[in-house]
């Protein structure tokens, strides 16, 4: 969805409590993807999340957008998330076996095969929206996937720790700017 999340999430959520006859209230814990990614999107993610929390006081978790993407396509050898980052950037985090190689970063669409076999020579699965920006290099596989699975987004989510303070993972700056008087 490129645009409307605002509008749509709420009763999005709804629809699906309903389909599996669930009240907000049966919620065991509040899991959200907390990035990197779109700043609007995460925002309201994130608040729709702490709203819910504030309302049901079940506890809040949040997993990485990139992890959820590599554990899309399985957990087994070398995956690395990858979404397009606009201006010729991706967001980029490589995973063995499912066990994170490095923290997110962002970088030159260009330059992320380059950083993969820089890790770890050999083959790469590269998953997510931003897969094809890394072009046709011997080391990369892209899959590209629009968003993470609901089977790995739940298998995250069921062991992901519970925090007090869940916050977005925003490695670059806004693209919008302050009006300035």
């Amino acid at each position: 969805m490129e645009r409307g999340h605002q509008e749509r999430l709420a009763p999005m959520a709804a629809e699906v409590m309903a389909e599996a006859s669930l009240s907000f209230s049966d919620l065991d814990k509040i899991v959200v993807t907390v990035g990197p990614g779109s700043f609007t999107g995460l925002r309201v993610g994130l608040a729709f999340a702490k709203g819910l929390q504030l309302a049901t006081s079940a506890p809040l978790a949040g997993i990485g957008a990139l992890a959820a993407l590599a554990a899309s396509v399985g957990s087994d050898g070398r995956c690395a998330g990858v979404i397009d980052a606009r201006r010729g950037m991706v967001y980029l985090q490589a995973f063995e076996n499912g066990q994170p190689l490095g923290e997110p970063d962002v970088l030159p669409a260009a330059d992320a095969a380059d950083r993969l076999g820089a890790i770890a020579p050999g083959r790469w699965l590269v998953a997510g929206p931003g897969a094809s920006l890394l072009g046709a290099a011997g080391n990369v596989e892209p899959i590209e996937l629009a968003a993470p699975t609901l089977r790995a987004l739940g298998q995250l989510a069921a062991r992901a720790p519970t925090a007090d303070d869940v916050r977005p993972i925003y490695l670059r700056a806004p693209d919008a700017k302050p009006m300035v008087a």
